[in-house]
This record gives C-alpha cells, sequence and structure tokens, in this order.
C-alpha cells in the first residue's frame, strides 16, 4: 500500500494555534468589556473610597462623643463639689470663723438691715 498525496498535519501544532488565538480573542473581548464598562467602574470604585472615608468619619465621631461625654460627666461631678463646697463656705458660722481667723478688725452688725426706698 502506496500512500501518496498524504499530508500529515500535526494536531498538536494547531490545536495549539487554536488555543493561543482563542486566548488572544478573549483577552480582546476583556478588554473592550472593561472599556465599555469603565465609567461604572470608576463610579463604584468612587463609592467605595466614599465608603470607607465616611466609615472612619463616623468612628472618629464615635470617638469623639465618648470623650466628650466622659468629660461632661467629670465636670458635673466637680461643678456638684465646688457649689457643696461654696454653700458651706458662705455659712455665716463659717464666715465668722474665717473673718477672727485672718484678723480682720470686723465685726458682726447688731442692728437687722433695712430697704432703702426711693
Amino acid at each position: 500500500m502506496i500512500m501518496k498525496n498524504v499530508e500529515f498535519v500535526d494536531i498538536k501544532k494547531e490545536s495549539e494555534e487554536l488555543e493561543s488565538r482563542s486566548v488572544k480573542d478573549s483577552i480582546y473581548n476583556s478588554l473592550q468589556i472593561i472599556i465599555q464598562h469603565i465609567g461604572l467602574i470608576i463610579w463604584l470604585t468612587f463609592l467605595g473610597i466614599v465608603y470607607i472615608g465616611n466609615s472612619y468619619h463616623a468612628e472618629k465621631v464615635a470617638r469623639r462623643i465618648n470623650f466628650l461625654q466622659r468629660e461632661v460627666k467629670d465636670l458635673r461631678a466637680e461643678s456638684i463639689t465646688t457649689a457643696a463646697q461654696l454653700m458651706y463656705v458662705s455659712r455665716q458660722s463659717v464666715v465668722q470663723k474665717m473673718v477672727k481667723n485672718s484678723k480682720l478688725d470686723l465685726k458682726e452688725s447688731v442692728e437687722p438691715p433695712y430697704k432703702i426706698r426711693n
């Protein structure tokens, strides 16, 4: 049996060419899809950045609120303490003792106060 005009085709070589062509086509198609949707991609990227920035800002505000609440609590306690001390110091007996201890030449009035009318 003699074979004439028989072409031997390298199947492996053809399949590699087809694969490389299909890879090139898929890359080209992928790039086309990306180019078509570039506006949407940019918009979604922008929204992601805004979302991340907003969450950082919200955490910062929450920490600031907690700090200010603690500070208000401390200042309220200090205010109550100061008011109590002022009430104690302004009592008549304490004022008399302070005047005696400071050796001022002040005396308590024996006459009751009176209103001045026009």
